[in-house]
């Protein structure tokens, strides 16, 4: 896991968002425009494998050809130092789980979610991208 204050690129890592099996993502900040975004990086015992290399690359290249309010921005992919990154939006809020240690969801938002999703997710689709990993 990077520490805050380590520099991939030109991005300065603030802070883990989160971890899974296919990468981290990190709150960076950019220096250059002074705004803050989402960083995904491999995790370290992925840094070798080409084939999540080239994975990590195929996913910000179909990300970025997606323009959808429920879609997050590509910023940018590169590597640096042999790490792999992909800087995007940083969208603004709390996960579905953390949300739901409040209480079950209320059936109107519910189909809120449920309609954002879908809206992105059939966007995605008129584009030829299927998500592999919806949870």
């Amino acid at each position: 896991m990077l520490t805050p204050g380590t520099h991939v690129g030109p991005f300065e890592v603030v802070s883990l968002v989160g971890a899974g099996g296919m990468g981290e993502v990190y709150r960076a900040r950019d220096p250059r425009l002074e705004r803050e975004i989402a960083l995904k990086v491999l995790p370290p015992e992925a840094l070798s494998s080409t084939t999540a290399r080239a994975r990590l690359l195929r996913e910000a290249r179909m990300a970025a050809r997606l323009g959808h309010p429920n879609i997050c921005t590509v910023h940018e992919v590169g590597e640096d130092a042999g790490q792999v990154y992909i800087a995007m939006e940083l969208v603004a809020g709390r996960s579905l789980a953390d949300r739901l240690e409040a209480g079950a969801l209320a059936p109107q938002e519910v189909l809120r979610y449920g309609a954002q999703i879908a809206g992105a997710l059939g966007h995605a689709h008129q584009q030829g991208v299927v998500h592999r990993d919806l949870k």
